[in-house]
């Protein structure tokens, strides 16, 4: 079947578009940000295929390849670390990609064995700032195809930004000032390169 003759799945095809929805029982969680009143976009309607992600063309497509590697945090041979593109909300969240183009479902096996590992040791960096309770992993890959997996710290003691909305929290939180975001960046990359590889801040 071509991309154009393509069809909704089942469930795709089921789903209450055009329908005004409930608010979920979320809403009345104490972590959840939004209070008022509050209505739920209606669902719009599948498009298929969907649209490319950046990237989807090959490395020569991709500006995570095309980028040097000293405007990243810390890389290695394998790995790359890298900031948001200025402060945002939380105390630091980072992203680490593999050097090579590749999203998950086609990953050499030798660097999905490593990812084990690199998820401690960038756990690890974000503790070293201090004042952090906990390090959440997101994988979404919506929006570009080489594979990048999303580090957020979240400060200790704020517990109104446990669970999945910490990064509904980090856009609506003020950033942090640049020269606190900047040296958090330096205690971050210091700590990735404590075992190796090299600190480009």
């Amino acid at each position: 079947m071509s991309d154009l003759e393509r069809t909704p799945s089942p469930y795709v095809a089921g789903l209450p578009y055009g329908e005004q929805l409930p608010l979920p029982a979320i809403a009345g969680w104490d972590t959840f940000p939004f209070g008022g009143d509050l209505h739920i976009r209606p669902l719009e309607r599948p498009v298929l295929p969907e649209p490319p992600r950046h990237g989807e063309e090959g490395a020569e497509s991709c500006d995570e390849c095309a980028r040097p590697d000293e405007s990243y945090l810390w890389t290695d041979e394998h790995w790359r670390l890298t900031a948001l593109r200025e402060p945002s909300g939380l105390p630091a969240v980072v992203m680490l990609m593999p050097r090579v183009h590749h999203d998950l479902t086609d990953l050499p096996p030798e660097l999905t064995a490593a990812l084990g590992p690199m998820y401690q040791r960038v756990e690890r960096a974000l503790f070293a700032l201090g004042g952090i309770a906990r390090v959440h992993i997101d994988k979404v890959g919506d929006g570009a195809a080489h594979l990048h997996f999303w580090f957020l710290a979240r400060p200790e003691g704020v517990l109104q930004l446990r669970g999945g909305f910490l990064p509904i929290w980090d856009d609506i939180l003020p950033p942090l000032p640049v020269a606190d975001w900047q040296a958090n960046n330096r205690v971050i990359a210091a700590a990735m390169a404590a075992d190796g590889g090299t600190a480009h801040v």
